[in-house]
């Protein structure tokens, strides 16, 4: 079984063995680092080799804050999932972070199951930007000399809506910088649109790793086999616009659009919002919220 390469970042050698001990049963590789310098020298090595890291704040010689500062300004190690170790939950802490790019919050000390489940939701999120990454190919070249244009699209599965948003990031000036951010509204709309998931069902589905199939189970009953959701494509000399729409009744968004510091230690719910902050240059919902357009400048 081919083993994820985690990074363990703490200055506290109790802590590391306690890491070890948790998730000795799990499909990992760790590495461990005991401060901030000694983990740049690791990921200096082999930048590509790590599929998440477990950074803890506070330590010698250069602390998580430093790190994660270090780690978000290079384009090499920027999408690479950050799990913030940290014993300090407050609000304005826990903002600092998420500003900084740590988009996923452990407190000390450990909770077992959280650790994994933290760690699940993180690999799952790595895995699904290498995919998508990988799939964006030359034809990018080409599909980017549309001047102007507007295109419809229908799809209800989430492999569908992957290669709906594979052709849309194509047809956008950076094609890795939008196709997460496409894939995650249209998961959305999947999930929580026309399966009608919802945000407490998914904690339970993450926590039990039965997620995926939840959703091809729903997807197969009567009363959803007909429901599409379609994503319209437009462009013109300034700016592309993509708006995806279901059939569901929506959702409070308005709550979404931003890394909430009372979702942070959340195994999901950062999606959207980590879309509106990196993916695009607006983010727009309309009505009950079951319609969205992402905005892309040119």
């Amino acid at each position: 079984m081919k083993k994820h390469p985690i990074l363990v970042v703490d200055d506290e050698p109790f802590n590391l063995e306690i890491i070890e001990e948790f998730l000795s049963d799990e499909p990992y590789a760790l590495t461990m680092a005991s401060d901030g310098a000694e983990a740049w020298d690791i990921l200096q090595l082999d930048p590509d080799r790590f599929s998440a890291i477990l950074l803890d704040r506070m330590m010698p010689n250069m602390d998580g804050m430093a790190l994660l500062a270090k780690l978000k300004s290079e384009k090499t190690h920027r999408h690479i999932p950050i799990i913030l170790q940290t014993a300090k939950a407050s609000s304005k802490d826990i903002m600092e972070g998420i500003n900084a790019g740590a988009h996923y919050y452990l407190t000390k000390p450990f909770d077992e199951a959280n650790l994994k489940s933290m760690l699940r939701s993180a690999l799952y999120d790595h895995a699904l930007h290498v995919d998508l990454t990988n799939k964006i190919d030359l034809c990018s070249l080409a599909l980017q000399k549309l001047s102007h244009g507007e295109m419809y699209f229908t799809f209800r599965t989430l492999d569908d809506g992957k290669g709906v948003a594979t052709l849309l990031a194509n047809l956008c000036p950076d094609p890795p910088k939008v196709i997460t951010g496409l894939t995650e509204l249209m998961t959305n709309a999947i999930e929580h649109g026309t399966l009608g998931i919802t945000y407490e069902e998914k904690t339970v589905l993450l926590a039990t790793n039965s997620w995926a199939e939840e959703v091809e189970e729903r997807q197969q009953l009567s009363e959803n086999k007909d429901k599409q959701i379609t994503a319209r494509y437009m462009k013109n000399d300034t700016h592309i616009r993509i708006n995806i729409q279901d059939s569901g009744p929506g959702f409070n968004w308005t709550t979404y659009l931003t890394l909430d510091p009372s979702r942070a230690f959340d195994t999901h719910g950062r999606g959207i919002a980590m879309a509106n902050l990196m993916s695009f240059d607006q983010l727009i919902y309309h009505g009950c919220g079951n319609e969205v357009e992402a905005i892309i400048e040119l």
